[in-house]
């Protein structure tokens, strides 16, 4: 038997509150007992676990987060992000419509935003 991924796991400031903004990002909710102030929060349908500890970033993350819009543009999801308190980090979207954002979540954790799939079928 092999192992599979359960959860990825991300450290913040406050565990809950980064869930909160990857909940809106995501469309998918917190854990029916998650609760603001706990040390560790949970978005099971998307398997990412927030948990608080005491430091905070300080580099570039090793390891991101690909977002892919389901239901709009790349252009469109990114405005959405920013009005949820994402930032953007680098412009790496083309004229031609190729290329991606970088964007940084409220805890500066970096993330990209990709092409829909209905903008890279053409």
């Amino acid at each position: 038997m092999t192992s599979k991924i359960r959860h990825v796991t991300i450290d913040s400031a406050d565990a809950y509150g980064l869930a909160e903004f990857w909940s809106a990002a995501l469309g998918e909710p917190l854990h029916e007992e998650c609760r603001p102030g706990d040390e560790e929060a949970l978005i099971e349908g998307a398997g990412l676990l927030f948990v608080t500890v005491p430091e905070r970033k300080t580099v570039k993350n090793r390891v991101h987060l690909d977002l892919q819009p389901q239901d709009r543009t790349r252009d469109e999801e990114v405005d959405r992000l920013l009005a949820l308190g994402a930032t953007l980090v680098a412009d790496h979207r083309r004229p031609d419509g190729s290329g991606w954002a970088l964007l940084a979540d409220p805890e500066g954790n970096e993330f990209c935003v990709e092409r829909s799939a209905a903008e890279r079928a053409g």
